[in-house]
């Protein structure tokens, strides 16, 4: 496996190509009084232009308790059919931005909140990367395959993939 460490424009390109395609990540905030994350799959709604991917979540949530006495939270996206790994530690920062709430509301969102976009427990989280790291295979599943299995049989090396840093 190759490194290909990738910055500003390229690293927030190739974590918005990314998120985008994975879509649910499983988000880790670090509750007061423990040694464990606590993680949750959260359905991204946005990766702006500067790398902050953006979410809709309840204020009832253990996920809101926890970002209200510890702002630190990890996040990491996988798509084992392709070999795609993404992780990413930062910042979440909680609002009740009600641009954003109508910006991201959708059929999806609604099932979650009974009382629609006028529900007084919606938040936004944005969460402003801090560090990031990606492992991918450079070619389709198939061929990674047929790499893997030359590799085992010529005991030579192949470039099977890249994994890197993506400094935003």
């Amino acid at each position: 496996m190759s490194t290909e460490n990738l910055n500003n424009t390229e690293a927030i390109e190739k974590l918005q190509k990314m998120v985008d395609s994975i879509d649910i990540g499983m988000l880790s905030t670090f509750p007061k009084g423990t040694n464990y994350p606590h993680s949750i799959p959260m359905s991204r709604q946005e990766v702006d232009d500067h790398g902050n991917i953006w979410f809709l979540f309840s204020a009832e949530s253990d996920t809101h308790q926890h970002l209200q006495q510890n702002k630190e939270v990890s996040i990491t996206f996988a798509d084992v059919s392709s070999y795609e790994f993404l992780s990413i530690n930062g910042t979440g920062e909680v609002s009740q931005d009600a641009a954003r709430i109508d910006k991201y509301w959708n059929d999806m969102i609604a099932a979650w909140f009974e009382k629609g976009k006028e529900d007084p427990n919606i938040r936004i989280l944005k969460i402003t990367p801090a560090e990031a790291h990606y492992w991918d295979n450079k070619t389709n599943k198939l061929v990674t395959f047929f790499k893997v299995a030359a590799s085992a049989v010529t005991g030579s090396k192949m470039d099977i993939g890249r994994q890197g840093d993506l400094n935003i």
